[in-house]
């Protein structure tokens, strides 16, 4: 299992519906993986960073960036939904 699905599965320490400034750890173009709490990481997709359509996510989120998210809920896969434009006004 990867390490990324390990993280996502734990939820210690991350509670549904809380907002978490989290670290960009990896930059892909489908959105950035962030490190919730420590040990704990997350995709942030792309469609998540912005009410408007996001080409190049680099415009918005760089390695090492602070971003506060919104964790939205776990999808069927046991991994964390989070969401940015949730807390951004559209």
């Amino acid at each position: 299992m990867s390490d990324f699905k390990r993280n996502a599965r734990s939820t210690e320490g991350v509670d549904i519906g809380e907002i978490y400034n989290a670290k960009v750890k990896k930059i892909m173009e489908y959105g950035a993986f962030v490190e919730l709490v420590p040990g704990v990481e997350a995709l942030l997709h792309i469609s998540q960073i912005d009410h408007k359509r996001v080409e190049d996510i680099r415009e918005y989120l760089n390695e090492g960036d602070m971003v506060d998210v919104k964790v939205l809920g776990l999808d069927r896969n046991g991994r964390f939904e989070i969401s940015h434009k949730v807390l951004i006004e559209g």
